[in-house]
């Protein structure tokens, strides 16, 4: 599950903003601006507009770092 800081994270790396998260995903500007206020995992948000986010910044090109031991987090994908 992703968290609201690795989504601030990635859109940081991207020099994206909230608006422009909000067009490529799908979810609206104040969901997005809302997600990005709170702390931790996003577990009481529906999957699908989780799974819209991910989606959009992976396309964008980030990879989220799932916790293993030293936090999740979020880097830039490797060039293909």
């Amino acid at each position: 599950m992703l968290t609201a800081e690795q989504i601030r994270a990635a859109r940081a790396l991207l020099r994206m903003e909230q608006k422009d998260l909000a067009e490529r995903s799908g979810v609206s500007l104040p969901s997005i601006k809302r997600l990005e206020q709170m702390n931790g995992a996003l577990t009481a948000t529906r999957v699908s507009t989780v799974e819209a986010i991910r989606t959009a910044l992976e396309t964008a090109g980030v990879t989220f770092i799932a916790q293993n031991g030293g936090g999740a987090g979020v880097r830039l994908a490797k060039p293909e």
